[in-house]
């Protein structure tokens, strides 16, 4: 069977129930919400009842109206309500945010513009341009005036989260999901719309549970999205780079830290890269001819996944670290379980916080402590690699030694995790000319036969650093640009899977990950990225460079200090963590000290296996050579490997790697059948050349 998979949408984009515009129009006594199919020829209805300001009250029409028989209906509406005022046309919009309630009565948040920042494959991906708050209550409705000061408060923090930066949606896409997860059989049976990276879960809870359907709400993604069309070799490339924000253990700098009772972590971002390729140059659908092709890779970020804590303070720039160590590391073990969960195996740690300061160095020592902890008291397979080095050790050293000691590492990762692969069959164009279905059968036939089988990615590269932006960038930048090379090599675009770190192709991405960098910076401390090495790599004045990196510290330190309290509490209210306790106006305690006073989980935690598949592990040993010496180690073993790079067997039985005089690995090109048989040895549950499953 064949291995060409044709996308298939959450909803099919010929479905013609499914409404992609909508118009709101009011009466007195309800909202009437008109979904609208792109081409504007049918419709669909709901009521939303304003007489009712305690609970939330819908109604979905189920049928399928045409354009005639939707303004008749509409004409009938306002005929009918004449003597109070008839039917007005409120707004233009493009779906529903959701719904919340605080003291008063419920709001409704409309999304009411939006732009297109890309495609995945075929699949148009949005951002807000412009969003609306309407009150669902009508005017004549009276309220209690008590909490009038405190209802205006909720509101003001809602309103202080900016749904134009950085979230982005889509209406048949699940960009919430890897690209793995979308075309493959691994979907999750969580609800789409509740995972860890929705952001409007809590805001459309009541509305999803109501109509049992997702169709009238939009379910919005928190992080960075950027995708650009590249030339390599003369050959013509889509580069797409998503970055999704976690909402749990979600907030500011110094008041999110560490991990929490359920194994969540502060600033965990899930990164993927994805490049498209098809032999039409990389049109913005599937319809025009040849099948697409597709490849992406994962790597995460996340919070040191230990109990500890940051009070801010205007008189001290750098607050000491707070730690409370957990007897046996049952919330460390339950993070890692997640990370399985999610990526399979294998799980590699990649820990950049510093040896030479007092404040880091115990985190590091206590990090160290909880793997190899975990790693005794698991199987071979179900063990974590956990390599630590020092990226401001030694700042002496040039930008492009540490790229190139990084890229190092993200070459021996690849090996062990490997990339997604598939073939995409383009849909048909709905034309009914004979001659174009002829074409698109020929042209499907041939890819059938030239197909690739499918590759899968399992296991994943855990980057951290103390606040898991500036160096946790720089190395996934280095993880990006040696995946790019492998992602390029398999789809035959070019020939060695190594990218000269000067080159253009190399500066390009360096843009895209610096501009996430800069973007995931100020969502978490409110400054842009400090980037001194992507500075240096591009040959930046010194000067400049200096100057630059002291405005970002001025403008990340004012912002800890005097505006983070009031942002996280506009974080927690949208995503429903602060809000009134029924109706007597007693809000949640503050964020801050929810975090603090939950810094002990209960010992009776259950630990799921660390792993969600079995497989043979390989781990990365790094040794100290070319001047990376005493922490620059790997150190779930506790020992000192002398060799620079080499890929040994993890050895259960004394946890410790064996010592060999081999000279550091390099990467050689890797073909689709060497990347296969990766796959499938990694994780041969994950490996079917017969899947044809798209969307």
């Amino acid at each position: 069977m064949s291995s060409t998979s044709r996308v298939k949408p959450d909803i099919d984009v010929s479905d013609k129930r499914y409404p992609w515009s909508y118009e709101l129009y009011e009466t007195r006594s309800n909202f009437y919400l008109v979904g609208q199919h792109q081409d504007n020829t049918i419709s669909r209805i709901l009521t939303i009842n304003r007489l009712e300001h305690s609970e939330l009250n819908v109604y979905e029409d189920t049928t399928i109206y045409s354009k005639e028989q939707c303004d008749n209906l509409l004409r009938t509406l306002n005929d009918g309500n004449k003597k109070s005022g008839g039917l007005r046309f409120l707004a233009n919009c493009y779906g529903i945010i959701g719904f919340v309630k605080f003291l008063g009565p419920y709001y409704m948040l409309l999304i009411t513009e939006r732009r297109q920042i890309g495609t995945i494959c075929g699949h148009a991906i949005y951002a807000i341009s412009e969003s609306k708050i309407i009150t669902v209550s009508n005017s004549t409705i009276q309220f209690d005036n008590t909490y009038s000061k405190k209802e205006n408060r909720y509101m003001k923090l809602l309103s202080a989260v900016d749904l134009t930066k950085d979230f982005f949606f889509s209406y048949t896409y699940h960009v919430m999901h890897s690209l793995q997860e979308n075309l493959s059989d691994c979907q999750k049976e969580q609800v789409v719309d509740e995972t860890m990276f929705v952001w409007n879960e809590f805001l459309t809870r009541q509305i999803r549970n109501l109509l049992k359907s997702t169709m009238w709400t939009v379910a919005l993604v928190y992080g960075f999205f950027k995708q650009e069309k590249l030339l390599v070799s003369g050959k013509q490339f889509k580069l797409s780079l998503i970055a999704r924000r976690s909402r749990h253990q979600a907030g500011t700098r110094y008041l999110k830290r560490g991990v929490n009772k359920s194994g969540n972590v502060a600033n965990e971002v899930d990164t993927e890269q994805i490049v498209c390729h098809d032999h039409d140059c990389c049109h913005d659908d599937c319809s025009g001819g040849c099948p697409a092709q597709v490849t992406s890779i994962v790597q995460n970020r996340g919070s040191i996944p230990l109990y500890w804590s940051q009070k801010a303070s205007m008189l001290n720039p750098k607050p000491d670290i707070v730690l409370e160590k957990e007897k046996n590391y049952e919330t460390t073990k339950l993070h890692f379980a997640n990370l399985a969960k999610r990526y399979g195996s294998p799980i590699i740690v990649l820990n950049l916080i510093k040896t030479c300061e007092c404040r880091e160095s115990k985190l590091r020592l206590e990090l160290a402590n909880a793997i190899d902890f975990i790693n005794k008291d698991s199987s071979t397979e179900n063990g974590l690699g956990f390599l630590h080095w020092d990226l401001n050790k030694n700042p002496r050293r040039k930008a492009g030694d540490m790229l190139e000691f990084l890229g190092k590492v993200a070459e021996s990762t690849l090996n062990l995790t490997g990339i997604f692969y598939q073939q995409i069959a383009p849909t048909p164009k709905n034309d009914n000319n004979d001659v174009n279905s002829r074409l698109y059968e020929k042209k499907l036939k041939k890819a059938v036969e030239d197909n690739k089988p499918h590759i899968f990615q399992s296991g994943v590269l855990r980057t951290n650093c103390i606040d898991c932006l500036d160096r946790t960038n720089i190395a996934q930048y280095a993880y990006g640009l040696s995946a790019l090379g492998l992602q390029l090599c398999t789809l035959d675009l070019i020939d060695d899977p190594n990218i000269d770190s000067k080159s253009d192709l190399a500066n390009d991405l360096m843009t895209f990950y610096e501009s996430m960098g800069d973007a995931l910076a100020v969502q978490y401390t409110g400054s842009a990225s400090h980037n001194k090495i992507f500075s240096e790599r591009r040959g930046s004045w010194k000067t400049f460079i200096q100057l630059q990196e002291f405005a970002r510290t001025i403008q990340r330190y004012f912002s800890n200090s005097y505006m983070d309290v009031q942002k996280q509490d506009a974080i927690d209210v949208f995503l429903g963590r602060l809000r009134p306790q029924n109706d007597a106006g007693v809000s949640l305690p503050d964020d801050k000290i929810l975090h603090q006073n939950n810094t002990l989980a209960p010992n009776n935690i259950q630990m799921s296996s660390i792993a969600s598949t079995s497989s043979s592990r390989n781990f990365l040993a790094l040794a100290n050579k070319h001047n990376f010496k005493d922490d620059d180690r790997f150190y779930s073993s506790g020992c000192d490997v002398s060799n620079f790079f080499d890929l040994q067997q993890f050895s259960s039985a004394s946890h410790s790697y064996k010592k060999t005089q081999s000279a550091p690995t390099t990467m050689k090109r890797h073909s689709s059948e060497h990347l296969t048989n990766v796959a499938a040895q990694n994780n041969p549950s994950m490996y079917n050349h017969s899947k044809t499953n798209g969307l």
